[in-house]
């Protein structure tokens, strides 16, 4: 069963670079590239937290 690793900004919406970090890590934690990214979206449309599932079931 595959477990889901989250990622915030530090501040209230997420900048380019802590996306880039957040896929970084991502992929280090072993989420393969076929992952769905689930994202939480501000009113305004900005990102506030991303998900990956990570493990070997890639139905989720």
């Amino acid at each position: 069963m595959p477990s889901r690793i989250k990622f915030s900004g530090a501040e209230k919406d997420m900048t380019l670079d802590e996306l880039e970090e957040a896929i970084k890590h991502a992929r280090n934690a072993g989420a393969a590239g076929d992952r769905y990214v689930y994202a939480i979206l501000s009113t305004s449309g900005k990102i506030k937290e991303v998900s990956v599932d990570t493990g070997d079931d890639s139905s989720y």
